[in-house]
């Protein structure tokens, strides 16, 4: 006699193979620790880039064999998952569909019988906790605590446990009431399969922050190498030609050819000539314009002067007042002792 199937797994095998022939983008995450009220929250926030299902894993391995995809790829996503469950998204890519489960995450505070997922240390530091029962709690937690200045104080930086270890009694709650709630819970990313290829948590966490840095880093030094050698795309020609008129701008000076771009300069250049030689001659050697323009020159250097002095002299001059002022508040302050 062939046994009866459920209705209620076949609809779910059909939901599953519904779900997973929907996205170019299929995941494995783990909700395990996740409490009920949050879950629906976060599943409404992900509904818009995400669809997500919770069922047995023999119902999803079902589901996985009839669409088609090989089994062993399930099996690898399902590593490291406590309570797994399906994703899939057809607008979203793995590395996108990590950094929204990321932001899902959040620490609680770690129960007796939690596993601590990495080292927990508590740092030396001033808790701003009142004087009261906290210390000797902190205490009996192996934490060591003291009353210092008005508030409770750790006095050193302590090892509380080691990852893999346990906690147990009323540690977690101690830590928490201290700032520190180790255990993560959220929809935590086991693993994407996306054309085929499986991605892992540890390749889809990047930080775009720096890789945008990058980015910037290895444009601006290619633009650098690119000008250098004398690349020309759309993005270099200008400034090569800047660079060009520029450099041919001096050859051209320094040999004096005359041309209309050329032609100012070399007159400022020979005017300036032209007065550092009359400033060396005697004054009856010149004429009326060469003692205007030296006069000129003369008034324009002295001005330059006066204004640097005046700006070198205004922070002495303030510097000067300060002093005074603080004089007159201390001989004010010994008036007012002495009546």
């Amino acid at each position: 006699m062939i046994p009866k199937v459920m209705s209620w797994k076949r609809d779910t095998v059909a939901d599953l193979e519904s779900l997973l022939t929907s996205g170019k983008t299929i995941a494995v995450i783990d909700i395990h620790g996740v409490p009920a009220g949050s879950m629906i929250g976060m599943r409404a926030t992900l509904r818009d880039s995400m669809d997500i299902r919770v069922a047995k894993k023999r119902l999803m391995r079902l589901a996985w064999e009839k669409v088609g995809y090989d089994l062993d790829s399930l099996e690898q996503l399902f590593e490291g998952a406590v309570q797994p469950a399906l994703v899939a998204s057809d607008g979203i890519d793995s590395f996108q569909m990590f950094k929204d489960l990321k932001a899902t995450e959040a620490g609680r505070a770690a129960k007796p019988g939690d596993v601590a997922p990495h080292q927990i240390v508590v740092e030396k530091m001033d808790t701003g906790m009142g004087p009261g029962p906290i210390v000797g709690e902190l205490n009996s937690v192996g934490i060591p605590a003291k009353i210092m200045g008005g508030s409770v104080h750790i006095q050193k930086r302590t090892v509380v446990l080691e990852e893999g270890e346990v906690f147990e009694g009323d540690l977690g709650m101690m830590l928490s009431k201290i700032g520190i709630n180790p255990i993560v819970t959220g929809l935590r990313l086991i693993g994407t399969l996306e054309d085929g290829v499986i991605f892992r948590p540890d390749v889809l966490d990047i930080d775009y922050t720096a890789f945008e840095s990058d980015l910037i880093g290895f444009a601006a030094g290619a633009f650098n190498v690119a000008c250098n050698i004398g690349w020309f795309t759309p993005q270099t020609t200008p400034v090569l030609l800047a660079k060009a008129s520029s450099e041919a701008l001096a050859v051209a000076l320094e040999v004096a050819h005359l041309s209309a771009t050329t032609m100012p300069h070399l007159l400022a250049r020979a005017q300036r000539a032209a007065i550092g030689v009359a400033g060396s001659l005697d004054s009856s050697a010149l004429d009326d314009e060469l003692a205007a323009m030296l006069g000129a020159a003369a008034d324009a250097a002295a001005a330059a002067a006066t204004v640097a002095e005046s700006a070198d002299a205004a922070p002495a001059e303030a510097e000067e007042e300060e002093e005074e002022e603080e004089e007159e508040a201390g001989f004010g302050g010994l008036g007012d002792l002495f009546g």
